[in-house]
């Protein structure tokens, strides 16, 4: 007789964040970043834009401050729907990105402002999330 057990560490099941209805409403509106960040200011993706966009424009200051909060406001969601610290965050759900995409702007923020235990730690929530972002 073969039995199938699975993981017998027990990992926690993925957490996959709600949608946002109204606030990907109005990003889908063209609604600038930060008045979505305004009206919605749980939604991490809007906070995630905002730091691409600083981090892009060479703002590094500005992308950390926005990644930070964007990243907060995720760890505060995932917490509300069952996340304990750990366990998979996959990138393939879509409302998990704006979190993921605020930790990975975090990480390249706190890497330009000579950071490194902060970029390090970034990268391994990215690799605990979902092995795929972080190399």
């Amino acid at each position: 007789m073969t039995h199938s057990h699975g993981n017998l560490l027990g990992e926690p099941p993925a957490t996959l964040l709600p949608a946002s209805p109204e606030a990907e409403r109005e990003v889908a509106d063209g609604v600038p970043a930060a008045e979505v960040a305004a009206h919605h200011p749980t939604y991490s993706a809007a906070w995630a834009a905002l730091a691409e966009e600083a981090i892009e424009g060479g703002r590094v200051i500005e992308a950390y401050a926005y990644a930070r909060t964007g990243y907060h406001r995720g760890l505060d969601a995932l917490r509300r729907n069952g996340w304990k610290g750990y366990g998979p965050v996959p990138w393939a759900h879509e409302p998990n990105r704006g979190f993921l995409r605020c930790v990975t702007v975090l990480a390249r923020a706190a890497e330009a402002i000579g950071e490194t235990a902060e970029q390090e730690r970034c990268t391994q929530l990215l690799r605990d999330c979902d092995p795929t972002l972080a190399p």
